[in-house]
């Protein structure tokens, strides 16, 4: 049977689990009667990723590493990835073994029926914290009340897409990436399977509260408009309520009454003016995007990398 597997592996600070991770990979891919390829992207890593990376073709000619000029984030180093792969259809998992090779068996099972995009949903074990199942919670709450384009719980950038669905990602230029949320927006015949994450094989976690923070707001401001339209109508609600105290001051001037002290009209000053900071951060927000977009930087730099077409063309991206 024809055909071409890629494997796109984002990793930044990943030392102690791509040899591991490698190992098993391949004794899932030799299963399949397809030829592959492994792409690692090394982040702009500090430690010893990028010296692991460069050795891999000892345990086979198909691994390959593409080197970022620095740390441009996992989405964008996902990016790089899916532009460089070549294969019939690409899977894309994270370097930290949170995401089990061998679900790609499945992967590639529902790629055969004919779909074009099966994708994860992660599913918290019972040991998890019941910190990280609630802000997960909380993650995908914000993004699907906020967001027209709507995520699974636990959705994940673990996933298959077909090659026509990499076709279309490839061209796509934008600034700010959101890979779930654009990948789901795109269409085409999706599946979701369901799986437990193993535990990390080493290192630590480098989703901070503050990156899952950015990353939501990312995700929102990517792909609705919706925040604006909640500031245009906590701006109406306030203007409204105003307007019904301009009696309540009529009726103080005529009638001699003394209006309140400084501090009910310092407080009302207060909370207006961060009504306003608030409405003004929102559409500070857009704006930058938009700035930041017509600037047309690239999504990542590469700076060196084995695989064989692009050696001697390197300076182009």
């Amino acid at each position: 049977m024809k055909g071409k597997i890629s494997v796109v592996v984002p990793s930044f600070n990943e030392e102690g689990n791509i040899e591991h991770l490698a190992s098993r990979l391949l004794a899932v891919l030799k299963t399949f009667p397809y030829s592959y390829e492994v792409i690692f992207i090394d982040d702009g890593s500090s430690d010893n990723t990028l010296v692991k990376l460069k050795t891999l073709g000892q345990l086979d000619d198909n691994l390959y590493y593409l080197e970022l000029s620095r740390n441009f984030g996992h989405q964008n180093a996902l990016k790089a990835g899916y532009d460089f792969a070549t294969g019939d259809c690409i899977i894309s998992m994270d370097g930290d073994m949170q995401h089990p090779p061998e679900l790609i068996t499945q992967f590639i099972e529902k790629w055969e029926e004919g779909y074009d995009v099966v994708y994860s949903c992660r599913e918290y074990k019972d040991d998890t914290t019941i910190f990280k199942t609630k802000t997960s919670d909380l993650f995908y709450k914000m993004i699907n009340s906020l967001s027209d384009t709507k995520l699974e719980k636990g959705t994940a950038d673990f996933r298959l897409i077909d090659r026509k669905v990499a076709n279309v990602l490839t061209q796509l230029n934008e600034n700010g990436l959101f890979m779930r949320g654009l990948i789901k927006w795109l269409g085409f015949k999706q599946y979701a399977i369901h799986y437990q994450a193993d535990a990390r094989f080493s290192g630590k976690s480098k989703y901070t509260i503050k990156r899952m923070l950015k990353f939501a707001i990312e995700g929102i401001t990517a792909f609705s408009v919706r925040p604006l339209y909640i500031a245009t109508g906590i701006g109406v609600f306030f203007s409204f309520l105003s307007v019904l105290y301009i009696p309540y001051v009529l009726i103080s001037y005529f009638y001699g009454h003394v209006v309140s002290g400084w501090a009910s009209l310092l407080a009302t000053i207060v909370f207006f003016g961060g009504i306003q900071l608030m409405v003004l951060g929102i559409i500070g927000m857009y704006l930058g995007k938009l700035f930041m977009q017509a600037k047309q930087r690239p999504n990542y730099i590469i700076r060196s990398t084995n695989l064989i077409n692009l050696k001697d063309d390197i300076a182009k991206f």
